[in-house]
């Protein structure tokens, strides 16, 4: 492990040294509102070459490239470029030595009603041709055309000619249908199982079998099995949404009988393990975490097919001792392996914290070393970014709430200009890694406060539960009560805060200045709900609506009570509120009703529509638009009295 030490060590204090030198104090805007210089990095299955996005930016086009880097003669080349406007590039996954599987996304629109398109295309690496992943005939033979194409439920291991997609559109009605997509014909498919009633998903076991599905009718999920051999179904589990039966199917060992699942151990997320042979189905804990739901992605062997592990966590006794060498050379970060080559020789790895925004690195298992791919920021070094901390404070009824609390670089003192920041979702959670809006909020001289409210993920199912229906009560209270504990503490300047937030988010701001207006000076909501009615109706015709009025309610009266734009006449603050047209989460109707309504009452709103912009801020001019517009109003508002 010396030498995984010395390499890694080396690729950070060279990176580190080259940007300290070339900036200092407050860094621009667009080391901040930028989309990452590289990301979705994932080595190829033999280990000799990387696949990655790369920022582009240039006088006449800026966006994103997918670019292949040749590990062993070290030249890169660009296959395939987008400029994060008509369509944008979410994700990549090598399909075989040649094929890259290319994901993307769009808005769009049918029969009035907003919708986002996603697709997945394949890649081949030596010629750089992209190709549909089915032909114009197979979907001439669809009963509809699905408006998510993109749900690849196995790169089959077995097999490099093929992967299953699952697929709306066999039949009407919705139901999800199997597909078999043949990689070096690319649009020759065929369909190898058939929807069945009210099935939203399928999973394959590591044969590439069809064996599971998951089916939703209204808010009530079947989980089943089909038989190996005869297909026969056998119902395995049946729960209500959001009730402490749930049980998730993640993924098959490399013994067909066996299926690893999430399921509650004490309240919170857990992985067991289930023998289908067994007719009482009797869940055999593998891993938990006493503090926390356990999350991430299944991890399993590209030698042997058996699962390892699950986000940072290993069982396998190889892999484990792999991830314990690599976090004790590199204590100071949270060390994620993405992938590995096919002999698990090789593995890449992600490597971020609060002030470290990313550094890919790929390990070399047989000589030993790790070497430095690429910084996900380049302009954000360690050296430059502020430290967040890891704090708790009771919530008024004497439930306990996290938060994380980040204070500028070099100002650790007392009476600070504030920015209480909620998360969005509200089904989410902010953790102590890095987040590219806390630490821009942070270089301009801000504390930036984050509390995971009760029905934040990751803290268990009761905490989780509390938060349903719950919008603008007691989820508000809990943002409340943080605040107000920040100013006990004595590190905030009570006369300078400002509550910021995008979507939920966004939300909750709007409701703090709402309901205590004598909290905040000034509020600014980035894609924000503000008429909860609205946002239940424009869901009905999604699937899954059942799920939203389980979230939500659908008392009309109680919705109004806790709408952001039913109260504007109680709102004194300055408001900023941003908003993207082709926003397909949060309709961009929700700011633009507020903006007019804010207006007509004579209040102090400043309202920034981003043509074309979508929820997530993807392309880099939107970020641009957005952080200076939010940089102005502060120092506007918040500026030293």
């Amino acid at each position: 492990m010396k030498q995984v030490v010395l390499w890694a060590l080396l690729a950070l204090n060279l990176l580190c040294g080259f940007v300290f030198q070339s900036s200092a104090g407050k860094l621009p805007v667009e080391a901040f509102a930028s989309v990452p210089d590289v990301d979705h990095v994932s080595l190829s299955p033999d280990g000799n070459k990387i696949i990655s996005l790369v920022k582009f930016t240039s006088e006449n086009r800026s966006g994103k490239f997918v670019n292949l880097y040749d590990l062993a003669t070290g030249k890169a080349k660009a296959l395939l470029f987008s400029d994060n406007d008509r369509y944008v590039i979410t994700d990549l996954a090598w399909a075989n030595r040649k094929k890259v599987l290319v994901w993307a996304k769009f808005a769009a629109a049918r029969n009035r009603v907003l919708t986002t398109e996603t697709r997945v295309e394949i890649l081949d690496i030596d010629s750089g041709k992209v190709s549909p992943i089915v032909s114009r005939n197979f979907i001439k033979r669809l009963s509809y055309l699905p408006n998510r194409m993109d749900n690849v439920i196995d790169i089959m291991p077995n097999d490099d000619n093929h992967i299953l997609m699952s697929m709306a559109g066999v039949e009407s009605g919705g139901s999800h249908s199997v597909v078999k997509v043949n990689l070096n014909y690319p649009g020759k498919a065929k369909v190898v199982q058939a929807p069945r009633s009210h099935v939203i998903d399928w999973l394959s076991d590591y044969q590439s079998r069809v064996r599971i599905g998951i089916a939703l009718d209204e808010d009530q999920y079947t989980i089943f099995e089909l038989g190996k051999g005869n297909g026969k179904r056998r119902d395995l589990w049946s729960f209500e949404a959001f009730s402490q039966q749930q049980v998730w199917p993640l993924a098959f060992d490399q013994n067909p009988d066996i299926l690893f699942v999430k399921a509650l151990y004490q309240g919170k997320d857990a992985i067991y393990k289930v023998d289908l042979n067994e007719k009482t189905l009797a869940k055999e804990l593998v891993y938990f975490d006493p503090y926390y739901d356990v999350s991430g992605d299944i991890h399993r062997s590209p030698k042997t097919g058996e699962v390892i592990g699950i986000g940072n966590h290993f069982w396998s006794p190889s892999y484990k001792k792999l991830q314990a060498g690599i976090d004790k050379a590199l204590a100071d970060t949270n060390n994620a392996l993405i992938n590995f080559s096919h002999d698990e020789t090789k593995y890449l790895l992600l490597s971020t914290s609060d002030k470290e925004s990313g550094l890919y690195l790929i390990g070399d298992r047989v000589a030993k070393t790790v070497d430095f791919v690429a910084a996900r920021y380049e302009q954000l070094a360690p050296g430059l970014l502020a430290e967040k901390k890891a704090v708790s404070y009771q919530a008024r009824d004497g439930l306990e709430i996290e938060g994380f609390l980040t204070l500028p670089k070099g100002q650790q003192k007392n009476n600070l200009p504030t920015i209480i920041f909620p998360h969005g979702g509200p089904i989410s959670y902010d953790g102590n890694g890095f987040d590219y809006w806390t630490q821009f909020l942070a270089n301009r001289g801000y504390a930036v406060f984050q509390m995971n409210f009760r029905g934040s993920s990751g803290y268990g199912h009761d905490f989780l539960k509390q938060g349903l229906q719950n919008w603008g009560r007691a989820m508000q209270d809990d943002v409340e009560d943080g605040t107000r504990w920040l100013i006990e503490q004595g590190i905030v300047d009570k006369s300078r805060i400002c509550i910021v937030g995008a979507s939920y988010g966004g939300y909750a701001a709007l409701m703090g200045a709402i309901k205590t207006p004598d909290l905040y000076q000034c509020v600014i909501s980035f894609a924000g709900v503000t008429d909860l009615p609205y946002l239940l109706s424009s869901q009905r015709f999604y699937h899954g609506f059942e799920l939203v009025k389980k979230q939500l309610g659908d008392d009309q009266a109680q919705l109004l009570s806790v709408s952001p734009v039913e109260f504007v006449d109680k709102i004194n603050q300055p408001v900023l509120l941003i908003h993207g047209s082709k926003d397909r989460v949060v309709k961009m109707q929700h700011s633009y009703k507020m903006a007019s309504r804010l207006k007509a009452a004579n209040k102090q709103v400043d309202y920034l529509e981003l043509e074309g912009a979508d929820h997530y801020l993807s392309n880099n001019e939107h970020r641009l638009q957005t952080f200076s517009a939010i940089e102005a109003f502060l120092a506007e508002h918040l500026a030293d009295k």
